[in-house]
């Protein structure tokens, strides 16, 4: 899943940037507001952290365009303004949750995970779907218990898919979840990628539908 990641620390930055590609995220960072509220308008992201104290465009200011604009995807507010009534004000203009500095890079992640869980409409780590197991913690999936041996990108591409289940995914959405903007995007490495990815799994969890994307259909009670 691709992470929109705003912060004018250049060292905080880049931290949160290894973490999070170590976590098995797609990262674009950003440090100016105006540059980030740009990105957040006119790429798709599955969530954002956003620092407030940002030049060019204060964040929250940022965060009431995305918002205004109908940018959903859920933000993760990052900052040293640390006072409860600006807490209040950063959730109030739609922030997902809030994390003040100095902060410990396993909770920032743990924190990102939960409200990107949530913004699909699930509260567990683990995802289940079938025979199918996403520990999103260990960045693991199983197969009826039985771990399958995937490269980061094939597990992007599980992840994402198991976190939207129940949609067709378009190609193109696929393809600007697995690399950054700053790579150019082959037309036929997700077809590529999800070939690879079939090869590996004892089960058809992922599906084609012809000339719209791919599937991994719910399987939860009533679907």
């Amino acid at each position: 899943m691709r992470i929109l990641l705003v912060e004018d620390d250049d060292r905080i930055r880049d931290d949160v940037a290894r973490a999070l590609e170590s976590a098995g995220y797609v990262v674009d960072g950003e440090s100016d507001g105006e540059e980030a509220w740009f990105l957040g308008d006119t790429e798709t992201y599955g969530a954002a952290i956003l620092d407030l104290g940002l030049p060019g465009m204060d964040g929250l200011a940022v965060l009431k365009r995305w918002r205004a604009a109908g940018r959903t995807f859920p933000i993760l507010v990052l900052t040293a303004r640390g006072t409860w009534s600006e807490r209040v004000e950063g959730i109030d203009a739609g922030a997902d949750d809030y994390l003040p500095k100095p902060f410990r890079m396993e909770e920032l992640i743990a924190r990102l995970r939960a409200i990107i869980r949530r913004s699909g409409g699930m509260a567990n780590a683990v995802i289940s779907i079938g025979e199918a197991d996403l520990d999103t913690r260990q960045m693991r999936l199983s197969i009826r218990g039985v771990p399958v041996n995937l490269s980061p990108q094939e597990y992007r591409l599980v992840a994402y898919l198991m976190l939207n289940k129940g949609r067709v995914v378009a190609q193109q959405e696929l393809a600007e979840h697995l690399q950054s903007a700053h790579f150019e995007r082959e037309s036929n490495a997700v077809e590529v990628l999800v070939g690879r990815v079939r090869r590996k799994l004892p089960v058809a969890l992922i599906e084609t539908r012809r000339g719209f994307g791919y599937i991994v259909e719910d399987s939860s009670p009533g679907t």
